[in-house]
């Protein structure tokens, strides 16, 4: 079966919580993720989320401007 194409949108069940714990514990959302990616529960799962979705950001930078990776 076809992976969806927009498996984000399906995976955010709620937009704004996980940062909004993290603001009320006075840490940034990286910080807040990496204490508790191992947790257990729906908090675990944001996580995960956040941590996985953090670490997309910049393809074509990474790529570079040929579609290779650079350096």
């Amino acid at each position: 079966m076809a992976k969806s194409k927009k498996w984000i949108s399906g995976a955010i069940k709620r937009p704004g919580a996980f940062r909004a714990k993290a603001e009320r514990a006075g840490k940034s959302t990286r910080e807040f993720a990496a204490e508790h990616a191992g947790d257990s529960g729906r908090l675990g799962k944001q996580a995960r989320l956040a941590e996985t979705l953090m670490g997309m950001h910049g393809g074509a930078k990474k790529r570079g401007w040929y579609g290779h990776k650079s350096g």
